[in-house]
């Protein structure tokens, strides 16, 4: 199968958090999505690696997406190395998309902008015929998504462009409900955590619409970009 947006993320929720609007729309208008999370994020301070799974895929089926994978890296220990690459470029070269989204640069959690780099590396080397991989037993041919986007997460970073997500925020926020264990809930007998509190989900919803206003619509998400953005002509731009 061969997708047009491969969404990845180091951690289950952290697509769903990041750009899960994006994805929503681009699904609703035809585009064939896919998540991979590295990691079952079993170091987290709520819920374990089983639960993750399964609130993983409940997000899934919300989101509408085509297909998702989870490498299960080690939570918090994972390194940007030759085998950790070889992984994620199987998958890209299994999935072949044209656009990847990705972790945060830089952001609260070390494994956000290890991720960042991590997959940022392993796209450019997909597209090197000299590295040679196998997928069931069968060679795989080199590919290079087109553009690597990074979706902004914890910390308020500025973004390069946003989209235009008006209509589909209800969406993403369900899918991230999905993750009962993980956020806000005040009957929780778990430990509270960073993004377990109240404040947290809901800036969920009113950073997008604060981002939403400074671009003159109800919601918006923000991503980051190394590369020049380019447009084939001004009236592009909304």
């Amino acid at each position: 199968m061969k997708l047009d947006i491969l969404a990845i993320g180091a951690h289950p929720d952290d697509v769903e958090l990041g750009c899960g609007a994006t994805l929503a729309k681009e699904i609703s208008l035809g585009k064939k999505v896919g998540i991979l999370d590295l990691t079952r994020g079993e170091l987290g301070t709520r819920g374990s690696a089983e639960i993750r799974d399964k609130e993983s895929a409940n997000a899934a089926k919300i989101l509408s997406v085509q297909v998702r994978e989870n490498l299960a890296f080690s939570d918090a220990f994972f390194v940007n190395d030759k085998s950790h690459q070889l992984e994620i470029i199987k998958i890209i070269r299994k999935y072949k998309p044209k656009i990847v989204l990705c972790n945060a640069i830089d952001d609260r959690h070390i494994d956000h902008g290890k991720g960042s780099k991590l997959v940022s590396d392993a796209c450019f080397l997909s597209g090197l015929r000299k590295i040679e991989t196998e997928l069931n037993g069968e060679n795989q041919e080199a590919w290079r998504p087109i553009h690597v986007y990074h979706y902004v997460q914890w910390k308020n970073i500025e973004p390069d462009f946003v989209v235009d997500v008006t209509g589909f925020i209800d969406t993403k926020v369900e899918a991230i409900k999905a993750y009962e264990s993980q956020f806000y809930n005040p009957d929780s007998k778990e430990p509270t955590s960073p993004i377990a509190t109240k404040n947290f989900f809901e800036s969920v919803s009113y950073r997008a619409k604060d981002l939403g206003r400074l671009i003159g619509v109800d919601y918006a998400e923000g991503f980051t970009t190394e590369r020049y953005v380019a447009v084939n002509s001004l009236d592009a731009l909304i």
